[in-house]
């Protein structure tokens, strides 16, 4: 029986607790629990005080003893679950859910939370039942229809998460969160008119929508309207101006338009997150940060947050046995994109008497030329573009995919939860993106001694596989046309030195530019010829030689060509490549080689920064590779005053590109496929993944 003087207490403390002064109640809570410590009452009005003050470590610590006291008490039981699933605690929030359902089936509320925090916890099909079921009993909460939307799409299932967004609005006209996840779903289905349209009926519900102004940018982004893009980062950034990934992305967006104002600052910030361990994209990292560890600590965090490992994987340990190697390649890039010109030669060389080759494909876009090669090169071509990342996963699971090989790593439209479901024994990361993905279900990168030396095996969660020469595919039938345009056809000058540098505009930075100009001023007639891109970024970089003492009319910005084998066709027309840094130039390089133009590239301290030089390697042009910006600059300048040694240099390329490795596609394939067999064998053994390197003979050797 409890006592007068505690009653007393307990109305008091009621009285506090009512009237917001929550310290006092607080205070009396806790006298009374001192003296009677399972006081039911106390407990869960100290955990609903300490929830509503956002303290979730101490609200949980209350509503756990209480639920001990009445285990059965469904009020407590629910905002239990409520805390637990705000702590990020999903998989015991699940559990109270689940009590709580038991008690009251038709609690609405708490089905829809159930089924929110196992969509939260990546239990998707879950998820997706819980929605069903809240739906068929509850047909008229918006909430349900729109959660459940997200489950689709997350499920890939986007066509069906469009339908139950427009019926969550149909529900409920004024709903910012269903616009904005309708916007999601029409960006994912190629429709960025409609997608913009309801992202910016989001904004016009709920002007202080963040996260709508991002997706605004990034629509923008990806249709290469980067100033639009930054206005709308701006405008997100305002509201939330230490949202990571807004940064990061209004920088790549002023980076492409080479607007450098504040460029050391953002830069600066942009890294300043990544040391934080904030969400940033890991292709923005490359290009404004030459640490390596950084990089790291970027994937690392993206892959946790945006990928992570599921808890089902498909493949739980069987051992397959086959007559030949099933080796699946993943990638959205199987069309006209430099991943499928550097790795259609390969695809066409795979010893099928050994591999069973198969594409697993998600590309967007109508049958061209290089698709229609590409088909033709793999004995499946699957595609997968309507099925969910699960549903692919189970796809290679039946099919008993021996090694998958992602092509994509962070590119735009990676489906990297494919690997997190761990579709195949033996999971390889390759071309894609130049450095780790800072996940565990990647076994292996590929990699050579140059792009990733012994010394930097600690920045990678994969074991590195070195393959000899290069770890770069290239094709060595890669078409270019016979004739070579006359120079004043190009908008060059007839006599001149030409610097090139058709490396995308992103990655070109102050630091570059500023070597650029002082080469210019110190070679007389000198032009420096660039890919042209945005208008806004070609009067950017006129602007910026202007600042630093040379005439806007030396740099020469030329036009798309209709051709690809064009281009490499007018590139003979240059004298010198002039490298990038941090961020190298990788199939451009190539692609400057195959038409004979020397490369001349400086040594970065990152995968990203050092394919430059394994590609010179390669084509046995060591000389033209440098280890400081000092050195690379006196390197170009000298070549540029001596025409003799530059026509050496053309000379030699001209000679070794048709004897050096680097298009030797034949050659590269055996040397992948030697890689591909160790692995094999490794999970064959039931070994975990270790380093080893592929000798020219195709050998292996261990670390």
């Amino acid at each position: 029986m409890i006592a007068e003087s505690q009653i007393r207490q307990l109305q008091a403390a009621i009285a506090h607790q009512q009237a917001g002064r929550f310290a006092e109640a607080i205070s009396i809570y806790k006298r009374i629990l001192r003296e009677t410590p399972d006081n039911f009452g106390c407990l869960y009005s100290l955990a609903l005080i300490y929830a509503q003050q956002g303290d979730l470590r101490a609200a949980i610590n209350m509503f756990r003893r209480a639920a001990t006291i009445r285990p059965d008490n469904m009020e407590v039981l629910y905002n239990f679950a409520v805390a637990l699933g705000m702590s990020g605690n999903y998989k015991e929030a699940v559990q109270s859910y689940k009590k709580v359902l038991e008690i009251n089936p038709r609690h609405a509320n708490a089905r829809n939370n159930y089924a929110t925090t196992l969509l939260q916890d990546g239990q998707l099909l879950d998820a997706l039942h819980q929605y069903d079921e809240l739906i068929a009993t509850n047909p008229h909460i918006a909430d349900a229809y729109n959660n459940r939307g997200m489950a689709l799409q997350r499920l890939k299932r986007i066509a069906e998460a469009l339908r139950d967004y427009d019926k969550a609005i149909e529900l409920k006209p004024n709903y910012p969160e269903a616009y904005v996840n309708r916007g999601n779903a029409l960006a994912d289905l190629h429709q960025p008119d409609d997608a913009l349209a309801s992202y910016q009926k989001t904004v016009a519900l709920r002007p202080d929508f963040s996260d709508a102004y991002n997706n605004i940018g990034n629509i923008h982004f990806h249709r290469g309207s980067y100033e639009e893009a930054i206005a709308a980062y701006n405008k997100g950034l305002s509201l939330q101006p230490d949202d990571a990934e807004a940064l990061s992305m209004r920088l790549s967006a002023k980076m492409h338009l080479c607007e450098w104002s504040n460029f050391e600052n953002e830069r600066s910030n942009v890294a300043s997150s990544i040391k934080r361990g904030l969400v940033t994209y890991p292709f923005i990292a490359l290009a404004v940060s030459s640490s390596i560890e950084d990089h790291l600590r970027c994937a690392s965090r993206f892959s946790e947050i945006r990928f992570p490992p599921s808890e089902e994987p498909v493949w739980q340990g069987e051992v397959y046995s086959h007559d030949r190697i099933r080796v699946a390649y993943v990638s959205g890039d199987f069309r006209e994109h430099p991943i499928a010109y550097l790795m259609a030669g390969l695809f066409e060389h795979h010893d099928k008497s050994r591999f069973e080759v198969t594409a697993v494909s998600f590309s967007p876009g109508p049958d061209t030329g290089t698709t229609r090669r590409l088909k033709a090169a793999f004995e499946h071509f699957v595609d997968v573009r309507a099925k969910s990342d699960q549903e692919v996963a189970a796809l290679m699971h039946e099919r008993e995919i021996d090694i998958a090989v992602d092509l994509v790593g962070f590119l735009e439209g990676a489906r990297t939860n494919i690997f997190a479901r761990r579709a195949a024994p033996v999971q390889i990361n390759y071309l894609g993106y130049p450095g780790t993905i800072g996940a565990k279900y990647f076994d292996y990168i590929v990699g050579d001694p140059t792009v990733i030396p012994r010394q930097d095996f600690r920045y990678y969660t994969e074991s590195v596989v070195w393959l000899p020469d290069t770890y770069l595919a290239t094709d060595g039938a890669r078409s270019i046309a016979q004739s070579t345009p006359a120079r004043r056809d190009l908008n060059l000058p007839d006599d001149g030195f030409v610097f090139c540098c058709f490396n995308q505009s992103y990655k070109i930075n102050p630091a570059m530019f500023e070597v650029w100009m002082r080469l210019l001023r110190e070679v007389e007639g000198s032009v420096l010829w660039l890919r042209e891109h945005k208008a806004v970024a070609s009067d950017n970089l006129r602007s910026e030689a202007r600042q630093r003492g040379v005439a806007a009319e030396r740099l020469i910005f030329a036009p798309r060509a209709p051709l690809a084998a064009d281009h490499l066709a007018r590139q003979r027309q240059a004298d010198l490549f002039l490298d990038t840094l941090p961020y190298n130039a990788h199939t451009t390089a190539t692609e400057a080689i195959w038409a004979g133009l020397p490369v001349i590239t400086c040594m970065g301290s990152s995968f990203g920064g050092r394919v430059a030089a394994s590609i010179n390697r390669a084509v046995g042009m060591p000389e033209l590779v440098t280890k400081s910006l000092p050195e690379y600059e006196a390197l170009a300048l000298k070549i540029a005053k001596d025409p003799a040694l530059c026509l050496q240099l053309k000379h030699k390329l001209a000679h070794n590109r048709q004897t050096y490795p680097l298009f030797d596609t034949a050659q590269f394939t055996r040397h992948i496929e030697a890689a591909y067999e160790r692995m094999w064998q490794t999970y064959r053994q039931g070994r975990p993944p270790a380093s080893f390197a592929v000798k020219c003979d195709d050998q292996i050797c261990d670390f």
